[in-house]
């Protein structure tokens, strides 16, 4: 084992937080894996990977404190006795590997329509809920605090009683009672919970205090709160709500969790943002409390995480993503292996699965959310049953996946890539606006291929049928990967674009290698709805070009509402003076103009334009796979046992599904594929008789 680098040694101490004692500083903060309590064995899979990898402290999500903060996608929960074995089995896990387990209980107030139980959300003020359900916030009465505070204590106590030993009371959105009473925009009250910021904390200290109560003496409580909106003085700020929540109550808890509102700014995409973005945020804190402050901030840089304990920014390096992206993260430090950690790329695909209601995902990580239900580990992966040479055509992030752990597994394997730089898709889209970061895709799994003596690599090299066939493999994996088409087809376009032939048309991948347009203005025809069409258009509009951005959807660039990049990708759009067209499809295409027709109204509208570039659905390169299997006698005769398409090149997607598919080919070659193969199925379990017949606050 190499040894861990002196420079580091500052990141292995360990730090008290209250009654308990963190081994490092390495604290995977609160984070939603889209598992709930609905998915309990993947939960305890997940969390139970991150104490392994070496974090000091694991945290599962937010877990409700009661049954009208219902927040209708998976998640967990503290409303009853009932939900105590459940959370318990998590922290058991989490103990099992020498971590602290800590649990975030909240009330998501206005931020649940509570579709599910259907209770009148509840809030400070009356307000329309913050979800977009037209529905309305109901103002608390004194009642209504009483009974709030009553179950975040018996929200604690069941906490306790699970064996947490980090107890939250979370503030970190403004949706939530304990911050939208801060909020001078949510709280209109006029009684002692309203007006005066002393009287708008109020209701914070006592959240906090009946935390402790609930949680007891030997167990720690931390707050995670929200120091700022970055809405000015509209929102909570640093400067002013921030300052006197600090001087009132910032010595109250045992912990500071800060973050920013809402989760897009909390979770930046590295589009739109560097790492480290929120450093000033837990430096200010950390210079109001004597308590240990963790913050966040994608941090994946060893020398960074020292950099901020040495100046004292804060006590301890938080982390949800890039936790996500390569668990071992810790581990790696500690061992002197910083070179192999897998860095997150901040493009919030982890989140999409959550919004969506699924276990979480991620670019960089194709195990998370596999780690109980298929059995994947981020670090370890079974040895081949029996020796085989394997060709991975194709070195897009599908191949090299596959390729990297097929090597890891002691299969032979030889990598041929037609094109002289490795990367496929991932090389030439992180030269796109914004994009750079996602070469770390690339450039993790090169290194790792680096290493193994048993994979060969051959750049330059456009394989024929002839030519593989006589490379002795005895398996074939196809991740040639798909291009974006010229017709126009797509959800929008089922039979194409009229006009889609003339050669003033062009694919996505035209601009996507900086071929040459005619002069004059650009539509862009975006019907993939996620980031190309949207960075297509500003690559174009920062080269001078007049840019239209057509869409059927709504708005452009729909789907990056899940990606928490919505805002924005619309924001970046409008100030670049990219003219969005919204709710319009195309009848025809001419030489030098292109017909639109609104999707609802059905007028007509005309545009002038030089050229027109296609965002709508892609194609699969199956020019070498169509070959391969039209003559199954000749792969006989060349001893090739399978051929297997994977990636781009079988079901064109995210670049995360492509690494899914490598990874998963890779983990599945010669293993068993019957019933033991498939993933284990979570199953609720229905009880003869209730403990109780009704839920009670």
């Amino acid at each position: 084992m190499t040894r861990r680098n002196p420079r580091y040694d500052i990141l292995f101490e360990p730090v008290r937080i209250g009654p308990v004692v963190a081994r490092n500083r390495f604290y995977q903060t609160p984070q939603c894996a889209g598992m709930g309590d609905q998915y309990i064995n993947g939960q305890i899979g997940h969390r139970a990977i991150k104490a392994e990898g070496g974090w000091a402290v694991v945290n599962t999500e937010i877990c409700e404190s009661q049954y009208d903060s219902d927040q209708g996608y998976p998640g967990m929960k503290l409303w009853d006795d009932g939900d105590i074995e459940p959370l318990a089995r998590v922290v058991e896990a989490i103990h099992r590997h020498g971590a602290l387990a800590g649990t975030e209980i909240g009330h998501l107030g206005a931020g649940a329509a509570n579709l599910y139980t259907r209770e009148a959300p509840i809030g400070p003020s009356i307000y329309p809920v913050l979800t977009g359900y037209p529905v309305q916030v109901r103002a608390m009465t004194r009642r209504d605090i009483r009974t709030f505070l009553d179950n975040q204590r018996d929200a604690a106590r069941r906490a306790r009683q699970a064996g947490v030993d980090i107890i939250y009371a979370d503030a970190s959105g403004v949706e939530g009672p304990p911050l939208s009473f801060l909020s001078r925009h949510f709280n209109r009250r006029t009684d002692a919970y309203g007006g005066s910021l002393e009287n708008r904390v109020r209701l914070l200290r006592q959240y906090i205090e009946a935390t402790r109560e609930g949680a007891g003496p030997d167990r720690a409580v931390a707050v995670r709160i929200c120091m700022d909106e970055l809405q000015g003085p509209r929102g909570i700020t640093i400067e002013e709500e921030g300052a006197a929540v600090m001087a009132l109550v910032g010595e109250l808890p045992d912990l500071w969790d800060i973050n920013i509102s809402d989760w897009e700014n909390d979770s930046l995409v590295s589009r739109f943002g560097p790492m480290g973005s929120q450093e000033r945020f837990a430096a200010f804190v950390k210079q109001r409390t004597t308590r240990p402050v963790v913050g966040v901030g994608r941090y994946t840089s060893p020398d960074a995480m020292a950099s901020l304990i040495r100046r004292g920014v804060q006590d301890f390096i938080g982390a949800a993503r890039p936790s996500i992206a390569d668990p071992f993260l810790p581990k790696k430090i500690e061992e002197g292996r910083e070179e192999e950690i897998r860095e997150c790329i901040g493009c919030n695909v982890c989140a999409s699965g959550f919004a969506l209601k699924a276990p979480s995902r991620c670019t960089q990580n194709p195990t998370v959310g596999e780690e109980w239900r298929r059995d994947w580990h981020p670090e370890r992966v079974a040895p081949a049953r029996r020796p085989a040479k394997v060709l991975v055509v194709g070195a897009g992030p599908a191949g090299l996946e596959c390729a990297h752990i097929l090597g890891k597994r002691g299969y032979e394997v030889l990598l041929a890539e037609r094109e002289r730089e490795l990367g496929g898709r991932v090389a030439r889209e992180a030269r796109l606006p914004g994009l750079a970061e996602w070469i770390r895709v690339r450039d993790y799994r090169v290194q790792q291929l680096a290493r193994l003596p048993n994979v060969s690599i051959f750049p330059d090299n456009d394989l024929d049928v002839e030519a593989l066939c006589e490379l002795g493999a005895q398996h074939v994996v196809i991740a040639t990967g798909a291009s974006w088409r010229r017709d126009g087809f797509g959800l929008a376009h089922p039979d194409g674009i009229p006009g889609a032939e003339l050669p003033v048309v062009f694919g996505a991948d035209s601009v996507i290698r900086s071929e040459p347009l005619p002069a004059g203005p650009v539509v862009v025809i975006d019907d993939d709805h996620y980031y190309i069409g949207n960075v297509l258009a500003e690559k174009l509009r920062l080269a001078g070009r007049e840019v239209t951005l057509v869409t059927a959807a709504g708005e452009p660039a729909q789907f990056t509402q899940y990606t928490m990049e919505r805002r924005r990708t619309l924001q970046r759009i409008y100030e670049l003076g990219i003219e969005a067209v919204p709710l319009h499809t195309v009848r025809l295409i001419e030489t030098h103009r292109i017909h639109l027709e609104h999707r609802h109204s059905h007028r007509p509208r005309e545009l002038e334009c030089a050229a027109v570039v296609m965002v709508t659905s892609r194609l699969p390169d199956e020019t070498l796979l169509n070959g391969l299997q039209a003559d199954p006698q000749r792969l006989q005769r060349a001893g090739i046992e399978s051929v297997t398409a994977i990636g781009d090149c079988h079901v064109p997607g995210t670049i995360a599904a492509a690494v899914y598919a490598g990874h998963r080919f890779a983990r599945e070659l010669g293993e068993d594929r019957g019933e033991g193969a498939r993933f284990k199925r979570e199953r609720s379990v229905i009880f003869a008789s209730q403990s109780r017949d009704e839920l009670t606050p």
